[in-house]
């Protein structure tokens, strides 16, 4: 069966001209998507004023010419949003947004038509976040991170724990990520390591003799400066009596690393600029990779891509690290900040062939797994997994059927005195809502069907749905459309749901999101999304509007139809809300009538 092809968008919280682990991961399995078929955009902050401006005339273009982001045929597109703060690192940093850029991923996220929103380090404030926020696509989510520094303990826990909320699936890049995040905001994650591009070598001492040969040591200078500090102190203490030589690949020429090599290493330590030689042609040569960080700024696939290059790492032991080199079975490890221990890892790999030779053959081992191939794999099940869920489009012989019926006017929503809350008479209800012009009802009283049973004997000239607004254990209510017997309350969302659909009802659930009252949120909807029937996408009582334009959201990614009431408790509101919708006849062809 033939894969759906998608339309897939990015998100990275780091300037794109930034070198950084999670653009590497954005780019390189963008670029496997886009292999397969897919349609893939990048959305990231920008330093480019040139960039910014081209994205943000683009975005213009979105809400008239929806097909304009694909418009050049590629299936690929880059958008500059702007400058973004990073992701803050410590308590205090700002919380807010610039205006412009988070205006362009509002308008953007708005107007594009998109099947995915894969947001990477969600953590408030940043592109993720904004896009995120008004995003109307199925979410993923990818946490890289494994770090107590990691941002999200700077924003309240409870309003990150909502706009997480927002994701519908949830991915670790290590296991030590997902444990710190889900420690923090308990949700089910799919570990999907990085990859790591493999790199064509040189002759390499391997597990030879070292006599007349040298171990060639490298750093590559994208961890915090103590870091490569640390790496020289290292080298101080490695002495000059054995067979090595050293790299350091600096970001730039004249970048700081701390004291220079003494008058006895300089011949064997050499510093090369970034714009000189590539990570890549560095990799090629080393015996050996060093990353020192402390956690402030870990690169959690250096340790990855040394194993692509055949070279062994010698890494500090952080939780990725560790995961990285297999606890010890593919490289050798030192505590943070020690550089005692390292130099002594190190003197041990140029002085043991053996060990080496052990070591080279579980690098070589491991490389196959680092594939991007394998990463793209990965998330492309967990897109299909999640785009199951979406709704079918329909009876396409209903709604022929239908379309040449009368439009009315319905109310999905309404109480009377047989809800606890509610004083209105079933007579005073019937008679208002035919003076209002309405057609059709759904009584929806609180745990209780006589009213609306009542309702229906009662009737005259306007049509009447048996409903229940049924209270369940923990997760909210949920409204039984189309019922015949009263669901007790109390029941699990799933046993009522099951219920609902026993009876040949329609599940219907009423304000979600509404966090002011106890509603089905995102947590309590996805493991039941392909039941639900219908959601209510717009209620008049929700005490913020963004409420209802959440429940619309859901209901448009999850392709679920959507309806509106009035919630009345009092007979003045009745059909304050109300909808226009083909004449039905039982479940089926309202539920049709309700897609139409």
């Amino acid at each position: 069966m033939p894969r759906e092809r998608l339309s897939i968008v990015q998100v990275t919280p780091f300037a794109w001209e930034q070198s950084h682990d999670v653009n590497r991961f954005v780019e390189r399995l963008s670029a496997e998507l886009r292999d397969r078929g897919h349609r893939v955009a990048i959305v990231a902050p920008t330093a480019s004023r040139e960039l910014a401006r081209a994205t943000r005339g683009l975005v213009a273009r979105l809400e008239s010419e929806p097909d304009v982001l694909w418009a050049d045929g590629s299936g690929e597109a880059l958008l500059g949003v702007g400058p973004f703060p990073p992701p803050p690192r410590r308590a205090g940093g700002p919380l807010s947004l610039p205006i412009e850029a988070s205006h362009t991923v509002e308008t953007f996220m708005d107007h594009a038509e998109l099947d995915f929103v894969h947001v990477h380090e969600p953590f408030a404030p940043s592109a993720g976040s904004a896009a995120l926020r008004h995003s109307r696509a199925l979410n993923v989510g990818t946490f890289h991170w494994a770090s107590e520094r990691t941002p999200a303990l700077q924003v309240p826990r409870r309003f990150t724990r909502h706009l997480l909320g927002r994701l519908d699936g949830r991915t670790a890049s290590f296991e030590a990520t997902r444990r710190l995040v889900e420690s923090r905001y308990p949700g089910r994650y799919r570990i999907v390591g990085p990859g790591a591009d493999a790199v064509e070598h040189g002759d390499r001492v391997g597990g030879g003799s070292t006599h007349g040969e040298e171990i060639e040591i490298l750093y590559l200078a994208e961890e915090e400066r103590s870091a490569a500090r640390l790496f020289l102190r290292a080298l101080r203490r490695l002495g000059t009596d054995l067979p090595w030589r050293a790299v350091i690949r600096a970001p730039e020429v004249g970048t700081e690393l701390g004291p220079p090599p003494s008058r006895a290493l300089r011949d064997r330590v050499r510093i090369v600029p970034a714009a000189e030689v590539s990570a890549a042609d560095a990799l090629a040569t080393a015996d050996v990779v060093v990353a020192a960080s402390s956690g402030v700024a870990a690169s959690g696939q250096l340790p990855l891509r040394a194993l692509a290059a055949g070279a062994i790492p010698v890494v500090a032991r952080l939780p990725q690290y560790e995961e990285a080199v297999g606890f010890g079975d593919r490289g050798l490890l030192f505590e943070p900040r020690d550089a005692e221990t390292l130099a002594a890892q190190l003197r041990r790999l140029v002085e043991d062939g053996a060990l080496r030779s052990r070591l080279a053959t579980e690098v070589e081992r491991a490389a196959p797994g680092l594939a991007w191939t394998r990463v793209a794999d990965d998330m492309e099940e967990l897109y299909g997994e999640i785009a199951a869920r979406r709704h079918s489009t329909g009876n396409p012989s209903v709604r022929r059927r239908l379309s040449s019926r009368p439009l009315i006017d319905v109310d999905l929503h309404m109480h009377t005195d047989h809800s606890p809350d509610c004083a209105t008479p079933v007579d005073v209800l019937l008679d208002t809502a035919k003076a209002r012009g309405l057609d059709a009802i759904a009584i929806t009283d609180h745990n209780e069907i006589s009213g609306a049973l009542e309702a229906r004997e009662r009737a005259d000239g306007i049509k009447v749905i048996v409903a229940e607004e049924v209270k369940t254990a923990e997760q909210g209510e949920v409204i039984g459309l189309f019922i015949e017997e009263k669901i007790p309350r109390g029941l699990t969302l799933e046993e009522t749901i099951a219920e609902i659909h026993r009876q040949g009802g329609l599940a219907y659930v009423p304000h979600p999101f509404d966090r002011m009252h106890s509603v089905p949120d995102y947590e309590h909807l996805l493991p039941v999304v392909h039941e639900i029937d219908a959601i209510e996408v717009f209620n008049p009582r929700v005490a913020f509007t963004s409420f209802n334009e959440e429940a619309e959201r859901f209901a448009a990614k999850y392709r679920i139809a959507g309806g509106a009431g009035s919630d009345s408790h009092v007979a003045q509101g009745l059909g304050s809300v109300k909808i226009s919708m083909r004449d039905f006849d039982g479940p089926e062809e309202f539920l049709e009538s309700l897609r139409d």
